[in-house]
């Protein structure tokens, strides 16, 4: 069971974020500084050069940026070793539905877990939110193809039947 992590930096409503709810069912830690982010994690960066893929299964940790992507200091994350980007699936939230890429915290680790083989888990998480296993019935197709590639470079190959 791989650990979760997510930075917050407190900049969405409280009531509504999804992390916090994952927080409280005892499903991940939330750090609040940058510098408590675990050095040896797999950190969730779109601007990462290479996608999550199955070969990352054995990371120590997964750690989502629950945060304002127009304000965050993107040069203080490059350094991190292992960053990895999601491959396209489409949002389930209801803020977002339908749209791609645009995925709340709860929706790119269940993705992560997935990919990575912990789909019952995947699961367990989206459960937190009333519409969390509509996630994973938008993108089946997409998320079962990229949890059987080799390697991220399959998974750009899987990602644009998808595009």
């Amino acid at each position: 069971m791989i650990p979760l992590v997510a930075y917050r930096d407190n900049s969405c409503d409280p009531r509504k974020c999804t992390v916090k709810k994952l927080e409280r069912a005892g499903f991940l830690r939330i750090v609040k500084k940058i510098s408590q982010i675990p050095r040896n994690t797999l950190l969730l960066d779109p601007t990462a050069e290479k996608a999550l893929s199955p070969a990352d299964k054995n990371v120590k940790s997964i750690t989502a940026l629950d945060c304002s992507w127009e304000v965050l200091d993107t040069g203080a994350v490059s350094s991190w070793r292992i960053r990895r980007a999601l491959p396209f699936l489409m949002a389930a939230n209801p803020v977002n539905f339908g749209r791609p890429c645009k995925l709340t915290s709860i929706e790119a680790l269940a993705a992560s877990l997935y990919i990575l083989g912990e789909q019952e888990r995947a699961a367990q998480i989206l459960g937190c939110v009333s519409w969390g296993i509509r996630f994973l019935e938008v993108n089946k197709e997409p998320l079962e193809l990229y949890a059987t590639a080799k390697d991220s470079t399959e998974v750009v190959k899987f990602q644009a039947l998808f595009l």
